[in-house]
């Protein structure tokens, strides 16, 4: 990215309906896209807002015995305030109904009418209420609307139309040469196929009489805009066209993100507009998937599958829904969400990864370091690797989220958290601890541990605005330089003799698994809700049974045996040299009577690999390794040989 430039925006959300997932999960990850381009140094403008005229507008106010300005005032404070419970850090949130919008709206239009594109005709046709806009026999599915289900009534009337027809040919050659355009890819050729064929003009008005509640069309009061044609000029209304400073500085670097459903009015009715009115484009359209419920279906109330956002923000906490979300579903395909998902989720990488990191450094400095940060030597063995992922974490950050590849920009991120967890198990501080020869090693190491936690805690404040002053509150960090995209470059920037805050678990286990409820009339359905039930039934009557989670704990590692031994004094003892990833332990185990040591080595066994050592007839055993026996027999348990030391057995 050479431009240091970022202007993003949501889709205003239409106000006839409460915020929902789909509108949280889009403004999610713009606000994520805000808050990094912001770290690392862009001039940033993020945008959201709500779109507040047409006719379903009118007849939810009606419904709900409210006159129309009233009812969108309402409900837009409602997305104002569903945003702060998500921690959405918006720059502008332009309502439709504002007169700043409205000059810009009427602007355009004359500008467009001026040039010749509009004009007045009398049309017939099917007209979907839900979409507001006619549709084609061919956009039909069995005869209805395919987003919203429902059978579109035939209308004729006397409109203003858009030459959109005249734009096609011209954009179809724009997206051709511009392939990022349009992302991703599916999407973009999706849109090329619609211009393959005509698209006929686009009607851009209804009559007052009929549509009252709209922006009148400057040369005729009689009539208001179409939606499409008022909604999509927020993007430049926002930003003070045509002669606002923020509309020069931002305009051509807008980044739109849309959900999937409304794809034709941003990828063809809205280019061909800015063409018209000479407004250049925007850069790129992103479009995102469906969520879908926990079982796979789009969600509804009927199947009892919706997902509540604000709900889970409120038992969890922000920013566990935005990793979660940010982290579950690529951007650009569908995906199922749910609250068993989210708790898994947060046990696996915020409990267990991040959790875990910063209790055992925040720990360990505490009781072998005095509770200071401790100044580090010179850097070796485990160290160079730790430190080159770090350096390199940046740029590959800044490739994946240009692309738009937020999930395995998360993942990365994890990556070199789950490396620091590693590190910790290689150099074994407790054991250097041990040591008063290696007391600088063990000080090289907690310093490590702590300057990772500072690199990771800038990474992920985009998406967990509130957990980075938690570790640097127990890291003892206050100054602001140490969280900048240039401090993250740098190893060791970190200073030595800072007196932490102490330890305090910032992500607890959630031991207890989330009950999932489901309805339907389906037969087959209710019948697995009972084999459910039954299962949970039966498990409560057995004894000694372990939770998932409980299982989830113990760490299953293929481990290589290098070398093998008997043990003086104990006849049943072998003492075992194996090889786990990079790193090399001690086993002791009681199986000499069924092996002899030859025949263990070259052997790829399983290993329990976070098992606290403990001794042996005096000898330290830093792990146990599995095996099947009956009375008189014992095997181990091996794998094949294309499976490498350290992979984990799940």
């Amino acid at each position: 990215m050479k431009n240091k430039i970022f202007y993003i925006t949501t889709p205003i959300y239409y106000v006839n309906a409460e915020p929902h997932i789909g509108h949280a999960y889009t403004t999610i990850v713009a606000d994520f896209l805000a808050r990094w381009h912001r770290l690392a140094g862009y001039d940033t403008f993020f945008l959201t807002g709500t779109d507040e005229h047409g006719e379903k507008i009118a007849q939810a106010a009606q419904k709900n015995g409210e006159e129309p300005q009233a009812f969108v005032d309402r409900m837009s404070a409602r997305f104002r305030e569903a945003w702060e419970k998500l921690c959405i850090e918006y720059d502008d949130f332009i309502r439709t109904t504002e007169e700043r919008h409205k000059k810009v709206v009427q602007y355009v239009l004359q500008k467009v009418y001026d040039a010749g594109d509009i004009y007045y005709g009398e049309y017939e046709g099917l007209y979907c209420v839900g979409c507001e806009r006619f549709l084609t026999e061919k956009e039909l599915v069995d005869g209805c609307c395919p987003d919203h289900g429902t059978v579109p009534e035939r209308r004729r009337e006397g409109n203003y139309f858009f030459r959109m027809e005249k734009y096609r040919e011209w954009l179809r050659s724009h997206i051709q040469a511009n392939p990022d355009f349009i992302r991703p890819e599916g999407y973009r050729n999706e849109v090329l196929s619609m211009l393959s064929e005509p698209i006929g003009d686009l009607s851009i008005s209804r009559p007052r009489r009929r549509v009252p509640w709209g922006i009148p069309l400057p040369w005729d009061e009689n009539h208001v805009t179409y939606v499409w044609f008022d909604a999509l000029l927020n993007y430049v209304s926002a930003l003070g066209y045509p002669e606002g400073e923020k509309y020069h500085r931002f305009w051509t670097h807008a980044w739109h993100l849309i959900g999937k459903d409304i794809l034709k009015p941003h990828a063809v009715f809205w280019p061909t507009m800015l063409k018209s009115a000479g407004i250049p484009l925007y850069r790129c359209l992103n479009v995102g998937g469906f969520l879908l419920g926990p079982d796979g279906r789009k969600m509804s109330k009927s199947l009892g599958n919706v997902v509540d956002p604000f709900a889970l923000a409120e038992k969890y906490g922000p920013d566990v829904v935005r990793y979660y979300l940010l982290r579950e579903l690529p951007y650009g395909q569908d995906g199922a969400v749910g609250e068993p998902g989210l708790v898994e989720r947060y046990n696996a990488d915020l409990a267990n990864d991040l959790g875990n990191l910063l209790s055992r450094t925040v720990t360990m400095i505490e009781k072998f370091c005095g509770g200071h940060i401790p100044a580090p030597g010179l850097p070796e063995g485990p160290d160079h690797e730790l430190i080159a992922l770090a350096g390199e974490l940046p740029d590959r950050l800044e490739s994946l989220i240009s692309r738009l590849e937020i999930t395995e920009a998360l993942k990365a991120i994890w990556k070199f958290i789950g490396r620091a967890n590693k590190y910790i198990d290689e150099t074994a501080p407790w054991t250097l601890a041990k040591d008063p020869g290696k007391r600088e090693r063990l000080a090289t190491v907690l310093y490590n541990l702590a300057e990772a936690l500072r690199i990771i805690s800038v990474h992920i404040s985009p998406i967990m605005p509130n957990t980075p002053s938690e570790i640097r509150q127990q890291l003892g960090i206050a100054d602001e330089s140490l969280f900048t995209w240039e401090s993250v470059r740098k190893w060791g920037c970190l200073p030595a003799g800072l007196k932490i805050g102490g330890k305090r678990i910032i992500f607890p286990r959630i031991e207890n698994a989330v009950e999932v409820k489901t309805e339907s009339g389906s037969g087959k359905e209710e019948k697995a809700v009972e084999q459910k039930a039954a299962v949970v039934k039966c498990d409560d009557s057995r004894d000694g049974l372990i939770s998932i989670d409980e299982f989830a704990r113990i760490d299953l590692r293929v481990a290589l045996v290098l070398e093998a031994a008997r043990i003086e004094g104990a006849d049943k003892l072998l003492k075992l040299k194996v090889k786990i990833g990079e790193e090399e332990r001690q086993i002791v185990a009681g199986i000499a009577k069924h092996y002899s040591p030859e025949e263990l080595v070259g052997k790829k066994i399983v290993v329990v690999a976070n098992l606290k050592p403990a001794k042996l007839k005096g000898v330290e055993s830093q792990g146990m390794l599995l095996a099947a026996s009956t009375k008189d027999k014992l095997t181990l348990v091996t794998v094949e040989n294309d499976i490498e030391p350290g992979a984990k057995v799940k």
